[in-house]
């Protein structure tokens, strides 16, 4: 390969971070693409949250409570989401306006 084409494959090859330096540079945002190919989805009837100083764990499940008399009340635990607490009250801004958004 001669040192002409050499420099045009890298230039090439350059061209996408330098535009996105550009775009950084002139306070361009950046776009969000939601790949939900691997997504899965549970249904919950009960969350409950636990947090350390370093993560918050939310904790979803189902009840199996039929019967209001029932002493103990039995719920299977599903998922565990594990976030960083920044994420935490990113998400409680959220549930605060689609919570505000619903009773209007």
């Amino acid at each position: 390969m001669s040192e002409k084409s050499t420099a045009k494959n890298e230039a090439e090859q350059n061209a996408p971070v330098k535009e996105a330096e550009a775009a950084s540079n002139q306070g361009a945002t950046a776009k969000i693409i939601w790949d939900d190919r691997e997504m899965n989805s549970s249904y919950a009837n009960v969350c409950n949250v636990a947090r350390n100083n370093d993560e918050v764990m939310l904790l979803f499940g189902t009840s199996e409570a039929w019967n209001s008399a029932q002493t103990d009340i039995k719920v299977k635990l599903s998922n565990r989401i594990i976030v960083t607490p920044a994420t935490a009250q990113r998400l409680k801004q959220l549930l605060d306006n689609v919570s505000s958004e619903g009773q209007k």
